[in-house]
């Protein structure tokens, strides 16, 4: 089945959203609107303006000593933490060490670090940066695994956010779920297609999506 895909862009960015729209099955939800990050996190160039607009909010504000890059968002971590660390008259990074950490995911989903990735956390001011916020319980797994090996969240940051505050954080990002018509999340038990009978289109995650 060929899913089909739309284009937004915001009058704050220049970053195109890709938008699938059908009955899709997350980990923890099911959505009617699938939102497709592949080029942004992979694509160079949009990884970087995504980072410079990501990191506007924390440049002048936050200190960031590490940056947790959940859903694959390396590159846009990478980009971010050369922004924050950049020269300039009000950035309290500047020429800075920035760390760039993925959390491992083991078998029941739980985040952890090992004994060489744990310094990154331990003691440092932790930026958490997801591709997007849908329910909100991977990004407060990364909170709580931050405060397990004793490192201090100071912030959440995403490319696109159903929620605007979670784990007590308010959500910085660049697309909300209410500037797509429709946009739609829901339990499974709860879902309104499922209880229409509509059949799913595709399961998505992170990586991508799987059409039935």
């Amino acid at each position: 089945m060929a899913i089909q895909t739309s284009y937004y862009r915001n009058e704050n960015s220049s970053i195109p959203l890709r938008v699938a729209r059908g009955h899709f099955a997350t980990n923890h939800s099911h959505i009617n609107c699938y939102v497709d990050m592949t080029m942004t996190k992979h694509r160079l160039s949009e990884a970087r303006t995504a980072a410079i607009e990501l990191a506007a909010s924390f440049k002048t504000s936050t200190v960031v000593d590490s940056i947790l890059c959940l859903d694959g968002t390396e590159v846009i971590g990478a980009c971010m933490a050369s922004e924050l660390t950049k020269a300039g008259i009000r950035s309290i990074n500047a020429h800075q060490t920035i760390y760039v950490v993925t959390p491992e995911h083991t078998v029941g989903s739980q985040l952890i670090f090992r004994e060489n990735m744990s310094p990154m956390i331990a003691g440092k001011h932790v930026l958490i940066l997801a591709a997007s916020v849908t329910t909100g319980y991977t990004v407060q797994e990364a909170v709580n695994v931050i405060r397990y090996y004793l490192g201090t969240p100071v912030g959440i940051c995403s490319i696109f956010t159903c929620v605007d505050e979670c784990a007590g954080f308010p959500v910085t990002t660049i697309f909300r779920s209410d500037e797509i018509y429709g946009y739609s999340s829901t339990p499974a038990n709860e879902c309104p297609l499922c209880k229409s009978g509509v059949r799913l289109d595709a399961m998505v995650n992170s990586y991508g999506i799987s059409s039935f």
